[in-house]
């Protein structure tokens, strides 16, 4: 698209610069090419994203979506001026929201807020963004970047996006067929993904850049604990669609805000409860460091993070050694967490 004859110097004294858009969009095209799939009709530019649909083999086709941000893990980021990853966590908190339902995700769409266009940096969270939809699947489709004078530092940037998927309807994992003795099966996380960060940020005491996030830990494998937080959310997708063709999956939990006791009852009908051997998960070093730093009682660890499960799934117990054969097939670290029982608590941690 030619933009020679767009310019305004009357809005670039109010603080938005027009030009400086169109420069970061050029530079991100490069990083939306590779994200291009059979689906996709039209470049980066337009007014609307068009993707066309391929509904070969689907009864009664059914469009999911989902809408996430990365919240102040973007803080991290900022502090860190590394900005190539965080795009990961709002494709991740997307696209990982829906496979829960049995979705494949079809496109992305970002949307960055900024209180200043630097191209650059607006081009390093975008190749972000198209590695999660690589990893996932997707097309990033299109997208938007609003700068915001006045309304928030010209160093500070938000992110959020919008993915949708689609799956047939007979096939909606939709927890009907669960039942006592099943089993749980947990698929380990990175690391924080991209939930409880206020209160890393409390912990930590990260808005005064605290020198000891950048110290390397023996306990976090030479890490230091600004690298370990900023670690990107798994993407679990290609995982899951494996798992789905083979395995009569019944439910499935993303792991986000609200750790344990939030998500896992998501997935668990009425009359049942996931059973959960506390002993069983493999609780990753940044989470003790948390509780160490914050002295925070293990029952809101378990209520506010993911502990190092990013995702659980229910499957039949005849079913449940062939399930970890495909995830671990598919890069996952994948272990048995519990089971399914009667119960009206929807989930316990024993």
């Amino acid at each position: 698209m030619d933009h020679k004859n767009s310019q305004s110097a009357s809005y670039a004294a109010a603080g938005v610069d027009i030009t400086a858009g169109y420069k970061a969009v050029e530079l991100m095209k490069r990083h939306i090419a590779r994200t291009r799939n059979e689906g996709c009709l039209d470049d980066v530019g337009g007014f609307g994203g068009c993707f066309g649909l391929n509904l070969a083999g689907m009864e009664e086709p059914v469009l999911v979506s989902g809408t996430d941000g990365c919240g102040t893990k973007v803080k991290l980021a900022i502090l860190m001026d590394k900005h190539d990853t965080i795009g990961i966590d709002a494709v991740a908190m997307c696209v990982n929201d829906i496979i829960c339902c049995g979705a494949k995700p079809l496109f992305f769409l970002d949307y960055i807020a900024c209180g200043k266009n630097y191209p650059e940096k607006i081009a390093q969270i975008v190749s972000g963004v198209a590695e999660g939809c690589v990893q996932s699947g997707a097309a990033l489709i299109g997208g938007e970047t609003a700068e915001h004078p006045g309304l928030m530092p010209q160093e500070d940037y938000d992110l959020a996006g919008f993915a949708v998927g689609i799956v047939d309807k007979k096939k909606i994992i939709d927890n009907t067929r669960m039942k006592a003795g099943d089993v749980v099966i947990a698929l380990a996380s990175t690391g924080i993904h991209s939930n409880g960060f206020s209160l890393c940020r409390k912990v930590f005491d990260i808005d005064n850049n605290n020198p000891q996030l950048y110290v390397p830990r023996q306990e976090l494998g030479g890490k230091t604990i600004a690298e370990s937080l900023l670690t990107p959310t798994r993407i679990y997708v290609k995982s899951i669609l494996a798992l789905l063709q083979k395995v009569d999956v019944k439910g499935i939990s993303h792991i986000t805000g609200g750790g344990f006791y939030e998500n896992i009852p998501r997935s668990i009908p009425d009359g049942l409860c996931a059973s959960i051997d506390k002993a069983s998960v493999r609780v990753l070093p940044i989470f003790d460091l948390i509780a160490s730093f914050g002295n925070i009682p293990e029952r809101d660890m378990f209520n506010t993070y993911n502990m190092g499960v990013g995702m659980s799934v229910v499957v039949p117990a005849g079913q449940a050694e062939e399930a970890l054969a495909i995830l671990t097939e598919n890069g996952e670290t994948a272990y048995v967490i519990g089971s399914i029982v009667a119960g009206e608590e929807k989930v316990v941690l024993r």
